[in-house]
């Protein structure tokens, strides 16, 4: 599933467990992210999944769950 991908990206990129990261996690507040982790994590789930997110989507990325919705609908 498209979620345990994520997971496991946002995982390795801000050294957490997987099972730290959730859907309503945000990733600044929750998960002790900056700017260069979230484009980090972003190019990742670019890279993972063959996707292009703008920059005006990714500036509305504040939690994993708003990842998750960009990729199912870059992939839609």
């Amino acid at each position: 599933m498209e979620f345990e991908k994520i997971q496991k990206i946002i995982a390795e990129v801000l050294n957490v467990d997987t099972e730290e990261v959730k859907p309503d996690s945000k990733f600044i507040d929750d998960l002790g992210a900056d700017s260069l982790d979230i484009f980090q994590i972003i190019m990742g789930i670019e890279e993972e999944f063959d996707i292009e997110i703008t920059t005006d989507d990714a500036e509305k990325i504040v939690t994993v769950g708003d990842a998750f919705e960009q990729i199912k609908n870059a992939l839609s």
